[in-house]
């Protein structure tokens, strides 16, 4: 039995590994645990395994397998008591009945009991501890484990002996379910099951599936139960106490433009707003690596050391250096990194209420301008339609970027109605007198294959113009057709680059494609307007005959 094989391991002298609880979750034979492993400990297994080598800088390599993404058609909410009536259930939220629940849960612990060895790690996410959400972990994989390391928030030796988990994370990548038994679309799947608090991952180890499950549970507790709003965002802070919020979907710039030097990072994905401040939910960062270089990206280039995971990337030949220019395994090449490798990072990452919010879209079109502000109303009708491009490689099945609307900046991640979380931000941004911007951080000059990316430089430049106030008292011209406020200078940026008519030299294609994205947004918007009021139904872009 587990309890007297384990009775006696221990990773450190003062942890001892949970045995009576791991007896009762199901794991009766596993003859070896490891638990609450150092990241060291995690990479010399990994290497022990032969599932992972070091690159030139000391950071662990390692390929996720046949699923390099995220899987949004196989995450599956139990519907149940709890659920049946809360959960807003479409295309992202796909129910699933609890017997299917029971079954891919037993045949789980059973993979895991038969596994040579596990790997089990205590955690939390949400950094004000008003909200503080435990989670234990247990890993077929060490590097998954520390994926769960660096990601989620660590509690102290002292914190450990008291611990007590409130939601389990059950994750076996070479367990392959049988879909007419399992009730699930294919091999793999993430299920979540709040009755249960249960997280069940099988059949894929990337590992983007372990965060995006506790931020999908996160988005249904804290506003429903706690009327905390949470939010698929970035932040950060600025000497004066001053916070930012960055939405935008993978690949949109969150993580990039949010490690700014001259401002202390609170976190890169995922926060919530309270009354009186703002708070990560995570101890980590996990960000995209394509086209990564020290000069465009360089707190992200240097966070790559010991202790960081490496996702999908190949090295130069005969090196041990990471090619990040190579996409030929995905362009969704990341890096998992606890937050205090970034050198400005807040501890605790918890911030003051904000100031500026930053609606970041890839417009695939070239359509919208890099920079504009925002009325409230317009800033509610962005929020709601969410548009964006998903960028290459971030989900299974898209290899180039796609124009799409996700609501709230974070539809594959919200499971109640998005009008519950448009409702409380329009009140938040009113309460606060936040300035709203909207930020295109994808083409300029022409569509996808015709024009080019806006440069990283000048996006970073007009944030900055924003969140200093040098743009407070600049002129602005309307966007003809969307109506935004553009700003007709901005330090450091060619003013041609602000208008993006001006940028395409076919005119007459500019207008054609700009009515185009006006009548999808339109079109897209039409299920939220029995739902919303007068001024944000108005704040649509008018195309041209």
């Amino acid at each position: 039995m587990l309890l007297n094989k384990l009775a006696s391991y221990m990773s450190y002298p003062t942890i001892s590994l949970p045995v009576q609880a791991l007896v009762k979750l199901g794991l009766q034979n596993t003859p070896n645990v490891h638990y609450q492993l150092s990241a060291d400990e995690l990479i010399q297994d990994t290497l022990r395994t032969g599932e992972g080598v070091l690159n030139d800088t000391g950071a662990l390599v390692i390929q996720t397998g046949e699923f390099t993404g995220r899987s949004p058609k196989d995450k599956f909410i139990v519907k149940d008591a709890i659920t049946t009536d809360t959960v807003n259930w479409n295309d992202f939220n796909i129910s699933i009945d609890e017997k299917y629940y029971d079954i891919v849960r037993k045949k789980i612990m059973q993979h895991l009991d038969q596994a040579p060895e596990i790997w089990v790690r205590d955690c939390y996410a949400c950094a004000d501890k008003r909200y503080q959400t435990n989670i234990r972990v247990v890993n077929e994989k060490p590097w998954n484990n520390l994926f769960a390391y660096n990601m989620f928030l660590r509690p102290t030796e002292a914190e450990l002996e008291t611990f007590t988990p409130e939601w389990h994370i059950l994750s076996a990548p070479s367990l392959k379910l049988d879909p007419q038994e399992c009730g699930t679309r294919q091999a793999n799947a993430a299920i979540v099951s709040f009755k249960n608090k249960t997280i069940l991952i099988a059949g894929t180890g990337y590992t983007g599936e372990i965060k995006k499950g506790i931020f999908t549970i996160l988005n249904y507790i804290l506003p429903q139960d706690k009327d905390v709003l949470s939010m698929h965002c970035s932040a950060n802070m600025g000497n004066d106490g001053d916070t930012a919020i960055f939405f935008g979907l993978s690949g949109t710039g969150k993580t990039t433009l949010s490690a700014d030097p001259n401002r202390k990072l609170i976190g890169d994905d995922e926060h919530a707003w309270t009354d009186d401040n703002i708070f990560n939910f995570e101890g980590g960062c996990y960000a995209k690596t394509i086209n990564l270089s020290e000069e465009k990206e360089p707190e992200i280039f240097n966070a790559i050391r010991p202790g960081a995971l490496v996702e999908n990337t190949t090295f130069f030949p005969n090196t041990n250096t990471i090619n990040f220019d190579d996409a030929s395994i995905t362009e969704n090449t990341r890096v998992s990194y606890p937050l205090h490798f970034i050198s400005n990072a807040m501890e605790p990452s918890v911030g003051g209420l904000p100031k500026n919010i930053f609606f970041l879209t890839c417009d695939a079109f070239g359509v919208l301008p890099p920079i504009s502000r925002l009325t409230p109303g317009q800033a509610m009708y962005q929020f709601i339609s969410g548009y964006t491009a998903k960028v290459a490689g971030t989900e299974a099945g898209v290899t180039e970027p796609k124009p799409t609307f996700s609501a709230c900046f974070g539809a594959p991640f919200l499971p109640l109605h998005p009008g519950k979380y448009a409702a409380m931000l329009g009140k938040k941004m009113q309460e606060n007198q936040v300035n709203v911007w909207l930020i295109n951080t994808g083409w300029s000059g022409g569509a996808y294959g015709e024009g080019s990316r806006m440069k990283l430089k000048y996006t970073r430049a007009m944030i900055s113009a924003a969140l200093d106030g040098s743009l407070n008292n600049v002129t602005t011209m309307p966007d003809a057709i969307f109506g935004f406020a553009i700003p007709n200078s901005c330090p450091n940026v060619p003013d041609e680059v602000l208008v993006p008519r001006n940028t395409w030299k076919d005119k007459a294609a500019y207008d054609k494609k700009a009515n185009y994205l006006a009548n999808l947004f339109i079109s897209n918007f039409k299920k939220y307007e029995d739902g919303v009021d007068a001024a944000i139904i108005a704040a649509a872009p008018t195309p041209k005959q």
